[in-house]
């Protein structure tokens, strides 16, 4: 035996190769599948909402449109009964229109106030404020912001 260091004789370890992470492990090939369906199911869900409320959109616009023109001009007559169109014409699309067609006046306010909260409803003023010669004292404002959630809160029929 030599009496030196037995241990300076060993040659240094060898380390093994990395791991590549190339090619996939059959679990990841599922999870990447997987996920790649998730989102494809998540982006058609998301566009087919965006597209079904496209009316939505339109509609506020038109509103934001017609109270502007009230703010320019002040005539609330011809306000009110624009808003009251524009409501109309966004039912029909959202609900069937047998029953809803010829609503108007209370049957209409009662109608639209059911998906409304207590603090925005319309007023009983707006029954017929379209139809009158003289526009009623109404809250303008009210009508305005009950219209805007009204449009955006609806649940539409199935």
């Amino acid at each position: 035996m030599n009496p030196q260091d037995p241990l300076a004789n060993l040659h240094p370890l060898r380390q093994p190769e990395a791991i590549g992470w190339w090619p996939l492990a059959p679990g990841w090939w599922i999870l990447l599948a997987l996920t790649i369906l998730v989102a494809g199911l998540a982006v058609y869900l998301l566009r087919r909402r965006y597209k079904r409320n496209l009316y939505r959109r339109r509609a506020l616009r038109q509103l934001q449109s017609l109270h502007s023109r009230y703010q320019a001009d002040g005539n609330a007559g011809d306000f009110l009964g624009e808003v009251n169109a524009l409501l109309k014409s966004v039912a029909l699309l959202a609900f069937p229109r047998a029953g809803l067609a010829s609503q108007h006046g209370e049957a209409w306010r009662q109608f639209l106030n059911r998906s409304l909260p207590p603090a925005v409803q319309l007023p009983a003023q707006f029954d017929d404020a379209a139809y009158r010669a003289e526009v009623p004292d109404i809250d303008i404002p009210l009508v305005h912001s009950a219209a805007a959630h009204w449009i955006r809160k609806h649940r539409a029929a199935a």
